[in-house]
């Protein structure tokens, strides 16, 4: 099994600064692209931002230039450093990540619970 454990989720008010993490465990021989979506109330679930293991970084455009999205693929964690928030970046954030539990098999999507951000004005 594989575990994904989000931290860092907090209240925060416009123009202010949080950073997420995500850790990766379990029954893991690699992941190949980390990301986190959010869920705002009542909306859908979206895509924030996603990194491959070589890292290449692919943004939502209504964060780019305020989030930056990272991993260490050694410690198999990926962060969110989110950067002048506003208040449509209240939501749910969850990671995801794309594993493979063993040599040649294959990948599967794993999510963590969630972690809460609010943005206040």
């Amino acid at each position: 099994q594989v575990q994904l454990v989000e931290s860092g989720g907090g209240l925060v008010q416009a123009g202010g600064s949080l950073r997420l993490s995500c850790a990766a465990s379990g029954s893991i021989f690699s992941i190949n692209v980390m990301g986190w979506y959010r869920q705002a109330p009542g909306k859908q679930r979206e895509l924030v931002a996603t990194i491959t293991v070589g890292g290449s970084t692919n943004y939502a455009d209504s964060v780019k230039g305020r989030f930056t999205i990272s991993r260490d693929n050694a410690r198999k964690k990926v962060y969110l450093q989110m950067n002048s928030l506003k208040p449509e970046d209240t939501g749910v954030y969850y990671c995801t990540s794309t594993v493979a539990t063993m040599m040649g098999g294959y990948e599967n999507d794993y999510w963590g619970q969630g972690t809460q951000v609010t943005v206040s004005l």
